[in-house]
């Protein structure tokens, strides 16, 4: 067995005028660059403090990546624009998704467009209309698109006064029950339409399960697994057989975890899933709670089992988190959240980490 190879390619830790630089996504662009495009703050290190995006680009399937910042898109938002997703659309486009947050009664995801290699992009479409308007949390990484063609946004809605109508007023309350539903698109993002609300089961003892956060992954015969944090100690996960317009109800897992998100992928060489979360499974008492370590593991059967459990990072004080996944020529790229809670907001560092993906196969 190796031990872990150096990794860490690119770290953005806080400093005077940029307190936080936060999660982003990748996009592999037709010249062959790598191009990351990331959040970052300039008001504060909070959740609604002023950021815009800005990218890093790589020319060596992510071993490096440029030195400084390339401004993507300026701040919109009367609090901030966030947590990015990318795709390459099947007419070559590419799309990018980004949270515009207003206030805590109005934070909706967006769509733009590239025809260019994100040298410009087109006007905003709202994903969720104006006359739908609510807290609405959609991580990065987090849009895929089917092999139907099909656009799927998972999203969290935390307003409370929301209710199942999703019309909110302007005293609306955050509240951390998240209710998920997806937004679908069968035109490339030209117009959405909402899918049925995923529900959650009930806790043993009749509570309700605090759902967030949600994430989706295509699977081989044509459902969709959709996989949540909770605190109720696991990832809770649940199925759709209509390309995202109904679910199974959503149900604990074998994935133990922290109130933390777990990001999953498919590794092209192999056709196994990847999952990058923070393992919690025998965590010491010390450790309850922290998204620290960050844990590797592969699936052979669709997800329905891990195995090649490997820490990626250790650090008993790191706040790993909020991970997007790319595979560059033999190497898997992670773009995730690495601060240290005794110096700074645990989400404050953006860092790169680049793994062979051999690597990942060593304990499986």
């Amino acid at each position: 067995m190796h031990e872990l190879p150096t990794t860490r390619v690119l770290e953005l830790p806080p400093m005077a005028g940029n307190p936080r630089n936060s999660e982003g996504d990748f996009i592999l662009l037709a010249d062959g660059r790598w191009l990351l495009i990331y959040t970052h703050f300039e008001g504060g290190a909070g959740d609604h403090a002023s950021a815009y995006l800005a990218g890093r680009t790589s020319s060596d399937n992510g071993a490096t990546w440029t030195h400084e910042d390339r401004l993507v898109l300026p701040n919109e938002g009367h609090m901030n624009i966030m947590s990015v997703s990318l795709l390459r659309l099947q007419d070559r486009r590419i799309a990018l998704f980004y949270l515009r947050k207003d206030s805590l009664a109005d934070c909706r995801p967006r769509m733009r467009l590239s025809s260019d290699e994100a040298t410009t992009w087109s006007a905003p479409i709202d994903v969720i209309p104006a006359s739908e308007p609510g807290y609405y949390v959609v991580n990065n990484d987090r849009v895929i698109q089917l092999s139907s063609g099909r656009l799927i946004v998972p999203a969290a809605l935390h307003t409370a006064s929301a209710g199942a109508t999703l019309t909110s007023q302007a005293d609306s309350v955050f509240s951390p029950y998240g209710q998920i539903f997806c937004y679908l698109s069968d035109d490339a993002g030209a117009t959405w339409h909402r899918g049925q609300q995923v529900l959650a089961k009930a806790l043993p003892g009749g509570e309700r399960a605090m759902v967030q956060e949600p994430g989706l992954i295509e699977l081989q015969d044509g459902r969709i697994m959709i996989f949540s944090r909770t605190d109720a100690g696991s990832q809770y996960i649940a199925y759709s057989r209509d390309q995202g317009q109904s679910w199974s109800p959503l149900h604990a897992s074998d994935i133990i975890s922290p109130c933390s998100p777990a990001s999953i992928a498919r590794i092209p060489s192999t056709g196994d899933l990847l999952m990058v979360w923070n393992n919690h499974a025998d965590i010491p008492d010390e450790l309850v709670g922290r998204r620290t370590p960050l844990t590797s593991a592969i699936s052979r059967d669709e997800g329905d089992t891990w195995i090649g459990v490997r820490d990626i990072e250790t650090h008993p004080f790191g706040w790993y988190c909020y991970t997007a996944i790319a595979f560059a020529g033999e190497h898997v790229l992670l773009a995730h959240t690495a601060g240290d809670t005794r110096r700074n907001n645990g989400l404050a560092k953006l860092q790169i980490t680049r793994l062979p993906v051999t690597w990942l196969y060593e304990r499986a």
